[in-house]
């Protein structure tokens, strides 16, 4: 009996998609796969073993290039621990930061979610509150501002954009503000 595994039967041994496995082979993470006399892959122990090692380090966060580092080292009977430590702790480290920032960031979101009355008032706390720490727009004719351009006239003399309906839409009160900061940079109505 041969020991000796199909691309499904590896797949289904290690963990992975058979999709994956082609992957590893073909960015040269894992040794290209033996063929039959037919073509098709055949994997040993030691290949699903070392697709274990890939799937455990994913799970992990390890970046490819660093799974690519720590299967050399696995490999390598000669290697110091301290090079395999100094890998995983810089992980660590990431992972470390990486959680610091998302409980900033739920706390953040907790207090704008609670700020919110969440009813039919078009008012919105947490738009007031993205607004009042975005950066500020500089004003028209500021270094960096877009040129005011006036408004282009119809044949009959009219301003084109006095035809068009410059009244915010129902429950679009929060805008009026941005609304008339923006006719007056680009030149609305009455900006001749």
């Amino acid at each position: 009996m041969s020991n000796w595994m199909n691309i499904g039967e590896a797949a289904a041994a290690a963990g992975v998609s058979a999709k994956m496995i082609r992957h590893y082979e073909q960015i040269g993470l894992v040794p290209a796969a033996t063929r039959t006399d037919s073509g098709y892959r055949q994997y040993s122990e030691r290949d699903v073993s070392i697709l274990r090692f890939i799937r455990q380090s994913r799970q992990l966060g390890f970046s490819m290039e660093q799974i690519a580092d720590l299967l050399g080292l696995w490999s390598n009977r000669r290697r110091a621990s301290r090079e395999v430590k100094a890998l995983a702790q810089a992980q660590l480290d990431a992972l470390n930061e990486k959680m610091r920032e998302l409980a900033q960031m739920q706390t953040a979101l907790e207090r704008l979610v609670e700020s919110c009355h969440g009813d039919d008032d078009p008012h919105c706390a947490i738009l007031d509150e993205l607004a009042v720490h975005s950066p500020e727009a500089p004003p028209p004719g500021a270094v960096g501002a877009k040129p005011v351009r006036k408004p282009a006239h119809a044949p009959n003399g009219s301003s084109a954009r006095a035809t068009r309906k410059d009244t915010p839409a129902p429950g679009a009160q929060t805008h009026v503000d941005l609304m008339a900061w923006t006719r007056a940079v680009h030149g609305g109505p009455g900006h001749h």
